[in-house]
């Protein structure tokens, strides 16, 4: 396992993909790792450098107090990975919390950003916080195994979710999140109470798409919407048949989408 130190933590991380190349910046969801983007790892890392990377708290990261889990901090992480790998600038993927980063970034951080692709994420506050508050009792009293089947249905779609030809994705996902240990309540307490953001997308001058999936369960379209229609020239794309993960769920139609963005942004 591959770790570097910044911003006062410890990253999991993976490079891969040559280094003089254009580089990509994955960021996945809340309880997912540097495998939620694999597929996407595998379709361009002949041609661009790709870096995934878990988040503080998460993962093959070093973990934190519930009171260094806040999104700045996780932004102020990235930000520091980034220059710390001597990336002068990157198109960054972000689902859902990595599309929190993705936007903080984007906004704050305009010179480690080339362009963006936010998936099934949103710039407001929280508007679940007592049934998220209700999930992070459970999680940090009894573990994961009790919710499992309520993440579920938050992180997949309706097809993911009831189609049998789609059953090893959902046995996947259940697989991870039965990995998981109790001390991943900090971080979905975070993004509970997170600060909203769309104030801040006015300022946006990076190319920007935007992701939903038409049964994102958790950020439902509208959501992405917001976001797009906040940042000048953005663009807004509905994927079908996709719940909250994209990547996990339909990572074909997201490499469909990455690589007409590079070719777009001209990377």
């Amino acid at each position: 396992m591959v770790a570097i130190d910044v911003n006062g933590t410890s990253l999991h991380y993976l490079d891969e993909g040559p280094r003089d190349a254009p580089a990509i910046v994955f960021s996945n969801s809340m309880f997912f790792d540097v495998s939620m983007f694999e597929e996407q790892a595998k379709a361009f890392g002949d041609r661009y450098r790709v870096v995934r990377y878990d988040h503080r708290g998460q993962g093959g990261s070093a973990k934190a107090p519930r009171d260094q889990l806040d999104m700045d901090t996780l932004s102020e992480d990235t930000a520091a990975l980034i220059e710390a790998l001597g990336i002068e600038k990157c198109c960054f993927v972000g689902n859902s919390m990595g599309g929190f980063i993705g936007l903080r970034l984007a906004a704050r951080r305009p010179d480690l950003i080339a362009s963006a692709i936010i998936l099934g994420s949103s710039a407001d506050a929280e508007v679940s916080v007592d049934a998220m508050d209700a999930v992070v009792d459970v999680i940090e009293n009894n573990g994961m195994q009790p919710v499992i089947d309520d993440v579920l249905y938050f992180m997949l779609g309706d097809t993911t979710l009831n189609d049998p030809s789609r059953a090893p994705i959902k046995q996947r996902v259940a697989q991870m999140l039965e990995s998981r240990t109790p001390d991943y309540a900090n971080s979905v307490w975070n993004i509970a109470h997170r600060k909203p953001v769309h104030d801040e997308l006015a300022s946006i001058q990076v190319p920007v798409w935007v992701v939903a999936g038409s049964e994102d369960h958790t950020y439902p379209p509208e959501h992405s919407q917001r976001i797009a229609d906040g940042i000048e020239n953005a663009k807004y794309i509905l994927m079908e048949q996709t719940g909250h993960v994209h990547a996990v769920e339909r990572p074909d139609a997201v490499n469909e989408v990455l690589g007409e963005h590079l070719l777009a942004v001209g990377l």
